[in-house]
This record gives structure tokens, sequence and C-alpha cells, in this order.
């Protein structure tokens, strides 16, 4: 029976909305344990730019699934998705909550729909070629190219993300079908909520703009550029993710910091427009106000009432 499954929630929103402050207070409240969301913190050597928790936040609740990875590494969705799977289980091993926190809206899609993803191996000589398309005809194209043979992949893949783009494509070139017919769906064994903290624009707009002024004085530019010299190539899935990409220019030379600066604030502005796409979707979805005064009296009113926790499993 469903109510026999064990809970699992997803703490959602965009970036810079306020989730791992809340994460933390939540995690205190219902027992949990916080597992990692963000495609971009499982990379080491990548913490300023991603906004990995910091020393004193990782220790006020156990966090998994950050650091488990070099820059370098091939990580894929699948990869992922059975990483997520074990720390669930382990958490509810130890009779504590899972709390799936973060952004990156295919990895929570993966997790709670029960994504079973295509198992095409990866083809070398086509992702370069289509690399180099990119590169010569632009991202929006090669965008364009999927959305003729794949328009429901392409809506939930930002041009951008030239790596998605390619995946997507290398499915259909091998296999002949579209990458999201053949993503099929099997409901994951948990009792899901998904709780979304909300912001109006204009003040989550201002919230990424502090956010990235603060990530500029502990020394982003420094971070970005001492993984160049350690080896990492701009090329690289993560070196080519927001916070990273935008001061290839500065580094080569042809920009100066304060234009990079503005590039990747507007960039991120963008890219949490698109997040809220997402998050709607999933299963059991509940949006709060992350502004709200009883914002914790509310997420646990939802907890309580969509997951059937008893009152004494919530600590107030």
């Amino acid at each position: 029976m469903q109510t026999e499954l064990p809970p699992l929630i997803a703490l959602v929103g965009a970036t810079a909305v306020g989730k791992t402050a809340f994460s933390l207070d939540l995690a205190r409240a219902l027992g949990g344990e916080i597992i990692s969301a963000d495609s971009r913190q499982i990379y080491r050597g990548m913490t300023i730019g991603t906004a990995k928790p910091t020393p004193a936040e990782l220790a006020r609740a156990p966090h998994h699934l950050i650091d488990i990875a070099d820059p370098d590494d091939d990580f894929s969705l699948a990869m992922y998705q059975a990483a997520a799977a074990a720390a669930i289980a382990d958490v509810i091993g130890r009779g504590n909550i899972p709390l799936l926190v973060g952004g990156t809206g295919q990895y929570l899609a993966a997790v709670l729909e029960g994504w079973q993803i295509p198992q095409v191996a990866p083809q070398e000589e086509l992702r370069a070629s289509l690399r180099a398309e990119a590169e010569r005809d632009g991202a929006p194209a090669l965008h364009r190219r999927l959305a003729e043979v794949d328009p429901e992949a392409a809506a939930g893949i930002d041009a951008a993300n030239v790596r998605r783009v390619i995946r997507a494509l290398e499915v259909f070139r091998v296999t002949g079908q579209p990458i999201s017919r053949l993503q099929t769906r099997t409901p994951p064994p948990y009792r899901l909520l998904t709780i979304e903290l909300e912001r109006p624009r204009a003040e989550l707009y201002a919230r990424i703009d502090q956010r990235i002024d603060l990530m500029i004085q502990m020394g982003l530019i420094k971070e970005v550029f001492d993984l160049i010299r350690r080896g990492y190539s701009w090329s690289l899935p993560a070196m080519s993710s927001l916070g990273y990409r935008e001061f290839q220019a500065l580094w080569e030379g042809r920009s100066t910091a304060a234009a990079c600066i503005t590039e990747l604030k507007f960039n991120t502005h963008r890219f949490a427009r698109k997040q809220g796409a997402w998050f709607r979707r999933l299963p059991c979805y509940h949006g709060l106000p992350a502004a709200a005064p009883d914002l914790m009296r509310r997420a646990l009113s939802v907890a309580r009432s969509e997951l059937g926790l008893e009152p004494a499993q919530i600590d107030h």
C-alpha cells in the first residue's frame, strides 16, 4: 500500500531562492538528511561558483552527493539517479527522512518520476562532430535541429546546454527514436512530496545579483582560473556550467571582468526563469512563498497531510 512506502521530500526552487538555509531547518525539524540534486555541486574544486553549503552548514545536517566527482569525470544522469537511489535507501535505512534538495530539474525528475534512462553508449565521433557544429553555427542552431526531431526534449533543454542537446541528438541517431519517448517512467517506491520555494521575480533577481557579487568577493574568478591551471578544459561539461563558462573570455583576454560578471548575472536570471517549468510538473507539488514568516509551519503542515507523518515525528 502507498502508506507503507517510505517518505521522500523534494525541496526545490530557483537558484538563490533560499533552499540551502531552509533545508537545514527542515532537516532538523523532521529528522532528515540532505541529498543534493545539483548537477554542479557533485564536482570537487567547484565550490564558490556552485554555492555549495559552507562547512558550518554541512555540520548542521548530514549531506550526500556533494564533491563526489572530479570536473573531468564523465558523470551521467543515469549515474546520478543510481547514486541518489543508494543515498535515499541509506537514509531510510537509518530511520531518517531523505530530503532531496536542489534546482537541477532533470536530476529531480529522474528520481521523482522514476525515469528509465536509455542505455545508449557514447558515440565519440558523433559527439565531436556535433560539438564542432555548435561551435561553427552556434548552440541555438544545434538546438533547432533537436526541436525538429524531438520537440518535447528540446522544450526542456536550454539551448546553451550543448552537452544535453548533443546527448538527445545522439540517442535519436542511434535508436531512431526521440529520447523523450524512450525515457519511460516507473513510479518510484516512495511517498512523495515536492515543495517549491517561490519568490517574486524582481526579488529573486536581486538575490541572484547579490549572491554573484558575494561570489566575486569570495574569489570566484580565482577559483575558475585555478581549475584551468590544473588542466581542466573549458570544453568539459563541468566548466561549461553557469559561473564558469562566462569567464573564458576574461581568461583569453577578450573581455573584462565587469563584462563577464554582467553576463553571468544575465545568464543566471534566464536560467532561473526556466527552472520553474521543471518544478511544477514534479509529483505532489506544493509551492510555498520563501519569504513567508510562517514558512516552516506551512511546510510541516503539508508534510503531515501529504505524507501521513504522525505529530510525534515532527519536532517543533
